[in-house]
């Protein structure tokens, strides 16, 4: 049984990347390296021991990427079969799929230097389901984003289009953890390759 006291990853990855050309899913660096596949290891190398990474364009294929990474149980996979009405979807697929735990980690598939020191950061603000946290880059709020259980049901009623929960958090005390001297937290928005 999953402990509930535990904060679970939330890998959204379920875009098609129209401004890339490509699901972001299925995106690469120069070295070959999968972006699916570092956004899961900074999440699980990070202290999310479980982790439920969000598909939806490209999920046959990102699917594939996730097999040939051989992944033991901790690692589950949703589909947002919405996933074209944008981040929104994919979050609330996320939510309502979660099993119990005090919160998770909701973390983006394009940021490239977001890496297991930026969730650790983050993961130490976690004091229960009524926590809300975020990563903040020179004072810029960004992901990964803290959301204890307690707020799941209002973000995912909230979570619309492209704008997960930010709508959510804008109205609500959100804890800002300064991780700027870590890395830049910015998206990616163009292929590498």
């Amino acid at each position: 049984m999953t402990d509930p006291t535990a904060v679970r990853g939330l890998l959204l990855a379920a875009g098609e990347g129209r401004r890339m050309g490509m699901p972001k899913a299925l995106a690469r660096e120069d070295d070959g390296t999968s972006w699916l596949h570092r956004s899961l290891a900074a999440l699980r190398d990070g202290g999310c021991a479980e982790v439920t990474v969000v598909l939806g364009a490209g999920a046959a294929e990102a699917r594939t990427l996730l097999d040939e990474a051989q992944l033991d149980g901790s690692v589950d996979v949703v589909i947002a079969g919405d996933w074209a009405e944008g981040m929104g979807a994919s979050l609330r697929t996320g939510l309502d799929s979660l099993p119990a735990a005090a919160a998770c980690l909701v973390s983006l598939v394009d940021l490239p230097d977001v890496g297991p020191d930026v969730v650790r950061r983050v993961l130490a603000a976690a004091t229960g389901p009524q926590v809300l946290a975020r990563a903040a880059y020179s004072g810029e709020p960004g992901h990964p984003v803290l959301l204890g259980r307690d707020h799941w049901a209002a973000v995912a009623e909230s979570a619309t289009g492209d704008r997960g929960a930010r709508a959510y958090l804008a109205t609500h005390d959100v804890t800002l953890v300064e991780c700027g001297d870590l890395a830049t937290g910015v998206d990616r928005d163009s292929a590498v390759r």
